[in-house]
Parts: C-alpha cells; structure tokens; sequence
C-alpha cells in the first residue's frame, strides 16, 4: 500500500514540473544577504535563515526524493553530521518533492548500511518546496529545463546570513562532501582574518595567504625561521597554525 501511495506522489510531483511555467530567476550573488523563506519541513516549519541564529548555514537542493545520486549526497551528509556540528554549520535540504515523499525518503535512507558504516539517522531537515519557492528565490530553475530537474545548488551562508559560496551540479554528478566541508572551513578561516586567503586546495593547518602584509611581514620574508616566506612579489605566505 505505501508504494502505491509513494507512486501516486512520485506522478504527481512529475506532472507539476512540466506545467510549471519556465522563467528565469536570478542567483543570489556572493554577498548577498540570504533570501529569507518560510516552509513545512520534516522538522515542522522553517523560518530561515532566522531560525538558525549566528550559525554558518548551508543549503543542499535536490530535484527529486529518491534519486540515486542524490540519495549517496544524503547519506554521505549524514555521516558527516558530527563534523558539520564541531563547525557551527547547520545543514537545511531541499527537495521539490512533497513533505509525505520526505519522510519516506528519510525513512527509507535511515535503513541503508552505506559503504558498511552502519545505519545513521537524519538530524537536518528535508523541507517541501514543491511549489519552487525557495528554488525560484535562489535562482536554481532553470529556464530551459524541465521544471525542476536541475536543481542541485549548495549555498554556504555565514554568521550574517550573507551569501559566501555557491555550487552548481549536473544531476549525474555527485556532490563532494569533502570539498564542501574543505570549502566551509576555508571561509571560516578566511572570515577570522580578512588580512588571509587560502590558496588552491588547502587544508586546516597548511600556510595560507597574505592578501596585505604590513612591513614587519615583508621585512622577515624567507628569512630563516621566519613564519612568512613567498614564491613570487604577488604569492605571499604566512604559516598561520592557529
């Protein structure tokens, strides 16, 4: 009975992706002020960013409940919950598929033994945007697609609510949570000292960037047991450990 009744959901929410009329909405752009929404989810209603307080937000789209790839993304961000935690990120998921789909699909992803880690549960919410709402406020219809199909945005919001990062994927690729969490910690890193930028794929602990250095920095530059040191007048580094 309740895959007739997940059937009937799955046929409804297609056909209202093709009657949707395909306009173009605009991306927020890196620092912008998050748009604000109000939604059912399957943590009861959302208002965000509000209910988040000074927390780093990230937004995870999905197209559909129960596609393959998306549901891996699911699943590897569960287990990385703990992680996103010890950062003082909370996690929001959405899906244009409807609130009864989303708990289903939850359900069903709770009983996978994924890659032989065991079961994990699902803390964040999965929130109903099957009227697009939040799709249409974040820019991820697509004007040539069918209605729905790809949206697959991240978002990384920060302490003011400000977008800070934005990804786009195809739907037959999966999302990194590793580059996602490697992304968050950069521009926390970053957030702490604007005088710092991290360079290509940097890791906690390794020499970031020095965006203005003052004359003490330039006058220890490569100087033995100095903490700066550079490769060229415009690549300066600081072994900033902290």
């Amino acid at each position: 009975m309740r895959s007739i009744f997940l059937s009937i959901l799955v046929c409804l929410s297609f056909f209202s992706l093709a009657a949707r009329d395909n306009t173009r909405n605009f991306i927020p752009m890196i620092g912008d002020m998050a748009p604000e929404f109000t939604a059912e989810s399957t943590h009861g209603k959302i208002n965000f960013p509000a209910d988040y307080g000074s927390n780093w937000k990230i937004i995870f789209s999905h197209p559909r409940d129960f596609t393959p790839v998306c549901s891996t993304e699911l699943l590897e961000l569960a287990n990385a919950q703990s992680e996103f935690k010890k950062l003082g990120t909370s996690i929001v998921v959405v899906s244009t598929d409807m609130l009864e789909t989303h708990f289903l699909w939850k359900e069903a992803l709770e009983e996978i033994d994924f890659k032989n880690r065991g079961t994990r549960e699902i803390n964040f919410p999965l929130i109903d945007d099957h009227d697009y709402v939040i799709s249409d406020l974040y820019g991820m219809s697509h004007p040539k697609a069918v209605r729905g199909s790809n949206i697959r945005g991240v978002f990384f919001i920060d302490r003011e609510n400000r977008i800070r990062a934005s990804y786009f994927y195809p739907i037959e690729v999966g999302r990194s949570t590793a580059e996602i969490i490697r992304t968050l910690k950069a521009l926390q890193k970053t957030d702490d000292n604007i005088n710092i930028k991290t360079p290509s794929d940097w890791q906690v602990g390794e020499p970031v960037m020095i965006g203005y250095p003052n004359p003490a920095m330039l006058d220890n530059m490569n100087q033995p047991g100095s903490i700066y040191f550079k490769y060229s007048w415009f690549m300066l580094y600081w072994n900033n450990d902290e």
